[in-house]
């Protein structure tokens, strides 16, 4: 599933085609995704201009000029497709279309059908289901130390589950929790509630240096993500720890290797020895 950087990365490529764009046309192609399509859709945002492109954790937020807000999430397998001009023929998998005022086509494709589109305004959107939860932004500007302290006091659980849970900080998924506890040198087995002192400097150090070289590198592709252009991320190809079971650590060495193991039904990739 897509993650904040991921996210934020299909942001950035939407942001400057739709922002100040009217919407000539939305089409949607089927009554359903992983909910079915607010009544009337596709006419509530025909004729509307895009004020902004914006996200909130691992949901984009395209607001319109009448103060409608179109919350989106990628899903497993969801993709924001731009075609400048002569868009191929459409997909099984294209979903909703929108049409620009400057003649571009964007298209939502999800081949597994477990994204969604809804809507709400922007007086409803902090209150909203979705959303109301979550905790705070790691990045832009991001949590600092002490703030991230505060987030995990009392907390009992491994600090790998803590990192996960969308109240305790926005937008953190498998992948970036894993890379993040390597590189501050912090087993995932530790309890929440013990990241203090100079480990929390470095945690919080490290969930913002994962995150915005991740982003830098338009997220990783591992199996479904691209980029709005098609093109792929590339971040997957900086991993430390995840995904790598087997193979050298990149700080032991000397026959130590990377260990998997099971933790609240997701894969965690560490080092034994130099993650405490």
């Amino acid at each position: 599933m897509p993650e904040l950087p991921e996210v934020e990365t299909v942001r950035r490529g939407l942001a400057p085609v739709l922002e100040g764009q009217r919407l000539e046309r939305v089409q949607i192609r089927r009554a359903d995704l992983r909910f079915p399509f607010p009544d009337g859709f596709g006419q509530r945002l025909t004729g509307r201009t895009v004020t902004s492109v914006g996200r909130r954790a691992k949901y984009l937020l395209i607001e319109l000029d009448d103060e409608t807000i179109l919350i989106s999430h990628l899903g497993m397998s969801g993709s924001f497709r731009i075609y400048p001009e002569n868009p191929p023929e459409l997909d099984k998998h294209d979903h909703v279309v929108f049409g620009t005022s400057e003649g571009q086509e964007i298209r939502y494709n999800d081949p597994r059908r477990f994204g969604f589109m809804i809507l709400t305004t922007r007086a409803e959107l902090a209150d909203h289901k979705m959303l109301h939860k979550i905790g705070p932004e790691p990045v832009f500007p991001g949590l600092d130390a002490k703030q991230l302290a505060a987030r995990l006091a009392g907390r009992a659980a491994p600090i790998k589950a803590a990192l996960l849970d969308q109240t305790v900080i926005a937008g953190i998924g498998n992948i970036y929790a894993c890379e993040a506890l390597f590189n501050a040198g912090i087993s995932p087995k530790r309890k929440a509630a013990s990241i203090k002192g100079a480990r929390v400097d470095r945690l919080a150090t490290a969930i913002k240096d994962v995150l915005m070289k991740a982003i830098d590198a338009g997220g990783s592709s591992l199996k479904d993500h691209r980029q709005p252009s098609g093109e792929l991320g590339y971040f997957q190809h900086e991993f430390h720890v995840y995904g790598r079971t087997g193979e050298p650590c990149p700080n032991c060495g000397d026959g130590v290797t990377i260990k998997q193991m099971t933790q609240s039904g997701r894969s965690t990739f560490f080092c034994s020895r130099c993650q405490r």
